[in-house]
């Protein structure tokens, strides 16, 4: 048997995704050499949303932005639009309220949202730096933020229940009686406060004061994916960290954090992350030595790196002069004066600026392995303190005392990621070839506009001179081979070359000229704490006047050296594409290369979503392409995929009635009482039997506890060609419920051109399922095909 169906999706009310390969011949299904994909766990009635927001400093511009696309956000989840056969879209006022005639949902209002907030702060991971007593900001451990500003001691902002997240209830029914009010439930109204709910809030203007009250205060080692992961998925969150002798030992346990995660996170909902972050992820492992590339205390510098690492970071000799140099040749440069291993000078190790090519330039990797996050959003174990494989609590059930005990697949996990990366490389192009985020054409040509998805991101570009964007703006982090694009290269000296896909070229310091990326290069001045080179810079709504100790502005004057910085305001008479000294007023905010963030995002694959944390333009706030829209619009895009069934790109091959030779399995926890015996669903075949042996397999079965594996039943005669043809949300024969799934695909006459309107011109078909053919809350679908 060859696999021809690689994780077809299934739309309708149970929905699963994953992408049509090639066109499947008639065959009967076969168990020899099965082969069973995995799709999407079905059914989904709930979101989990969590904002992972920087709060570093020179993060309260990119936070404004963020809570402007707050309703965009909100709406596009709650409130989805209605389509038409022609494409015309219309929005309701409610989700609660039906679309006008001829218009259907992109997809059934999700009504049960939990939305929370956490920043990039985690303290100095065992150094001296980001003390709470500077800022309580510095130290906020991953623990949920509802605060009305970065110096709030505690979350004064009203949440669901005072847990710290608010909660999307417009049916009213958290306290268990839909349609009626209580102090129990959740928020009702999404703009504006009604008699909908008991409260006096609203969705939208809680999350916006939320986004902005993070603030800019936090710490500046940034632990932006640690955090998320402390929060989300570490099963021993630690309390403290003590410094015993010279190494860092987590102690304790955090229970604040493990009581947030188990009223927040569901098991079995949709989980979604989106990150807002204008620099480089610095998790820091919590353990050992490492936290000493965050020690600032007495003038403390990092110890040289052996001269292999200036070549060659993967050289088994790179390490750093203070570790032991068994094996390797005798490196004279490793030994100080003093007789003890070599230290940097303060040039060449500015503590601001230790986050960034660490092997490279001091011969050891401080940072958690990219592998850390990447196995937390994709597999049902992880490591412990001790490295000992547990249940990941992402698929687990962290609150067994609830009534949800269905366990979500890994296709409902999504990572985003709104980082410092140039719009340009990311958007699609337009027909001339030109990065457009209105005009844009999406992968079937379709003008649509708006950031690459997955697979766009993975194709080649430039007529093949790129295997992928991702060689541009990523490069090979485990070759050590730096982006293509120089814009994305991480530098402290001024850079060269051009950007490919615009041709715009960087400007040195000393040099006249202007680019429409980062302006141009600066130089970062001598004795200062330390500064990289910008990806991307954007126009400031509002300037701002960098006096004295004012923090987070990057146009202060440092006495004796000339600012040329393209953040800043030109002198009077001059040009900013002129090689000339700048004012203390900013006018412009940057954003530094995403690198670890979005080789998370590589590694995802269709889970991953990308955009950049330099808008396209702040002056139009009604166009598509205002502040952040564009890196909403990728989120909603790719999640009501999920949400309401992705159509077919390719073709499947019916035999003469109709049928697909398909068998979809569905497998479930029961509690122990399984049943099979039901409408539209039976017990596996004895010679499909090798498919359910590959579905109990599968690694997140053992997590998810399923006890129970039926066959959903393709629907044949006259119950086909009714679900094939009648688009009504109850599909009936002579009176009766018409139970099961069939293949829809109206470009070969099977089926109605109504029940695919709202898919894309080029991918008008789905597999359907109608009335009990539904996969269950909770289930897990698979599907295996026969070949020709």
């Amino acid at each position: 048997m060859r696999l021809a169906l690689a994780g077809l999706l299934i739309a309708g009310t149970g929905s699963a995704f994953g992408c049509l390969n090639r066109p499947i011949a008639t065959n009967e299904p076969r168990t020899t050499a099965t082969i069973v994909e995995r799709l999407t766990q079905s059914s989904v009635d709930k979101i989990d949303l969590l904002l992972a927001i920087d709060n570093s400093g020179s993060m309260a511009d990119k936070q404004d932005i963020l809570a402007f696309a707050i309703p965009d956000l909100v709406q596009g989840l709650v409130n989805p639009r209605c389509i038409n056969q022609a494409g015309d879209s219309r929005t309701v006022g409610s989700p609660n309220e039906d679309c006008p005639q001829d218009f259907k949902r992109e997809f059934e209002p999700v009504k049960d949202i939990h939305i929370g907030i956490i920043s990039s702060s985690l303290g100095g991971h065992g150094s001296g730096a980001c003390p709470a007593g500077t800022s309580p900001s510095n130290v906020d451990m991953g623990h949920l933020l509802a605060r009305e500003n970065e110096r709030a001691e505690n979350n004064s902002i009203p949440t669901y229940l005072g847990k710290g997240f608010l909660a999307w209830d417009p049916d009213q029914k958290l306290d268990g009686t839909p349609d009626m009010p209580g102090e129990n439930d959740g928020e009702a109204d999404i703009t504006a406060d009604s008699p909908n709910d008991l409260n006096t809030t609203s969705l939208v203007g809680q999350l916006t004061a939320m986004v902005k009250g993070t603030g800019q205060a936090g710490c500046g080692f940034e632990a932006q994916l640690e955090s998320v992961y402390r929060f989300l998925v570490d099963p021993e969150p630690y309390a403290t960290i003590e410094i015993q002798g010279d190494l860092a030992v987590p102690t304790g346990l955090d229970e604040d954090v493990l009581r947030q995660r188990a009223e927040f996170l569901r098991p079995s909902s949709l989980l979604a992350i989106i990150m807002l972050s204008d620099e480089n992820d610095c998790s820091i492992r919590e353990e050992g030595r490492n936290y000493l590339v965050a020690e600032t205390r007495n003038g403390f510098r990092l110890w040289r790196p052996r001269p292999e690492c200036a070549t060659d970071p993967g050289n088994k000799c790179c390490r750093s002069c203070s570790q032991d140099q068994k094996g390797c040749d005798p490196a004279p440069e490793c030994t100080g004066a003093d007789g003890f291993p070599a230290r940097l000078s303060m040039a060449e190790d500015p503590v601001n600026s230790r986050c960034w090519d660490q092997k490279r330039r001091f011969g050891f990797d401080f940072l958690y392995p990219i592998e850390r996050y990447r196995r937390a959003f994709t597999e049902a174990q992880i490591e412990n303190r001790k490295g000992e494989l547990v249940q990941n609590p992402i698929f687990s059930d962290p609150n067994p005392d609830d009534l949800d005990k269905n366990i979500r697949d890994p296709g409902l996990v999504f990572f985003a990621g709104i980082v410092g990366v140039p719009w340009q490389d990311i958007a699609r192009q337009n027909a001339e070839g030109q990065p457009d985020l209105l005009r844009g054409l999406n992968q079937d040509g379709e003008p649509v506009g708006g950031f690459k998805n997955a697979d766009e991101l993975s194709a080649s570009l430039l007529d093949g001179a790129f295997s992928s964007t991702w060689e541009l703006i990523l490069g090979d982090p485990a070759t050590y081979q730096a982006p293509k694009d120089p814009f994305m290269v991480e530098s402290t000296a001024p850079r060269s070359g051009s950007n490919p896909i615009t041709g715009d070229t960087i400007i040195q310091p000393t040099e006249a000229g202007w680019n429409g990326i980062n302006g141009r290069e600066y130089t970062i001045p001598q004795g200062s704490t330390g500064d990289l080179q910008y990806a991307c810079i954007f126009d400031l709504p509002d300037s701002k006047t960098c006096d004295g100790m004012s923090q987070s502005c990057d146009c202060r004057a440092v006495p004796g050296q000339t600012n040329d910085n393209p953040l800043c305001e030109p002198e009077a008479g001059s040009g900013e594409g002129d090689a000339q000294p700048r004012t203390n007023v900013q006018i412009k905010a940057k954003a530094y290369p995403g690198l670890r963030e979005l080789q998370l995002i590589r590694e995802l694959g269709p889970q991953g979503i990308v955009g950049s944390v330099c808008p396209r333009q702040l002056d139009d706030d009604g166009a598509a392409d205002y502040g952040y829209r564009p890196a909403i619009g990728a989120i909603i895009d790719r999640l009501k995929t999920v949400l309401g069934g992705q159509c077919l790109p390719r073709t499947l091959t019916p035999d003469a009635e109709g049928q697909v030779s398909c068998l979809i399995l569905e497998a479930r926890n029961t509690q122990g009482a399984c049943s099979c015996d039901t409408a539209a669903r039976a017990p596996v075949a004895a010679n499909h039997k090798a498919a359910e042996d590959k579905v109990l397999d599968d690694p997140i079965a053992q997590a998810a506890g399923w006890d129970c594996v039926c066959e959903i039943q393709q629907l044949a005669g006259e119950e086909a060609n009714a679900c094939r043809n009648d688009p009504s949300d109850n599909v009936r024969v002579g009176g009766n419920p018409v139970n099961g799934w069939c293949y829809i695909d109206p470009s070969i006459r099977i089926g109605s051109e109504d029940i695919v309107a709202s898919c894309p011109p080029t991918e008008r078909r789905i597999i359907r399922f109608t009335n009990e053919g539904e996969a269950q809350q909770g289930a897990t679908l698979f599907i295996t095909c026969s070949g020709e």
